[in-house]
């Protein structure tokens, strides 16, 4: 995806009242431009395949096709694309069920401009960034699962790098934290996914958390 100076942000929400708050803060920061809105998930895809923004910020409870099922398909369509979710929710499994499809971040709506713009330009960066409230809900290990435990034979340099996801960095920042290349970087995040059975950072975050992998 081509990158210039302003961040393309698409907006997702089916209260008109939210989309028009929304449009009005990113008029106030230069580095955001509005590129669309939809009022549900279907609309979503047609919206994203028109005007191809950098960073959506997703309602997760819409009619018609919720936020989740939307992020998981517009990331099939477009991979480059960052999702946050912004919701009113904070429900564990909501959250889960958000970081799963490929979120990369989860807010709440009464976060403040300030906090709602540098997590746009977080997930533009490819940086995770997560609500208090919802890192709270990663910490508490799921009621219908046995925890693990550290058995997941990671080697001291995938500990590295797991550590580094944590704090948030991206594969070209993990690489020069680590003197490495950019491709050895993304090929120990490849091992540490499938070694934690994840599919997404968001997903290695929340288990390395929970698990008390990362502390």
């Amino acid at each position: 995806m081509q990158k210039t100076d302003q961040i393309r942000v698409m907006l997702v929400d089916d209260h008109d009242m939210v989309r028009r708050g929304l449009a009005t803060f990113l008029k106030v920061n230069p580095d955001l431009e509005l590129v669309g809105e939809a009022r549900d998930g279907a609309e979503a895809l047609a919206v994203c395949n028109r005007v191809k923004p950098d960073v959506i910020l997703m309602d997760l409870v819409m009619p018609e096709m919720g936020g989740a099922e939307a992020t998981r398909a517009i990331l099939q369509n477009w991979p480059d694309v960052k999702i946050i979710a912004l919701t009113s929710f904070q429900e564990k499994d909501l959250i889960h069920e958000a970081l799963r499809a490929g979120a990369t971040g989860y807010l709440l709506k009464n976060v403040t401009v300030e906090e709602l713009a540098a997590a746009v330009r977080s997930a533009y960066a490819g940086q995770l960034t997560l609500a208090p409230e919802a890192v709270q809900a990663l910490l508490q290990s799921p009621a219908d699962t046995e925890p693990t435990g550290p058995a997941y034979d990671l080697t001291d340099r995938e500990m590295e790098v797991l550590i580094l996801l944590v704090e948030g960095l991206n594969n070209r920042e993990i690489a020069e934290r680590l003197y490495v290349s950019r491709a050895t970087a993304k090929a120990h995040v490849s091992h540490i996914f499938n070694k934690l059975g994840v599919s997404n950072r968001a997903e290695a975050i929340s288990l390395a958390l929970r698990e008390k992998i990362v502390t």
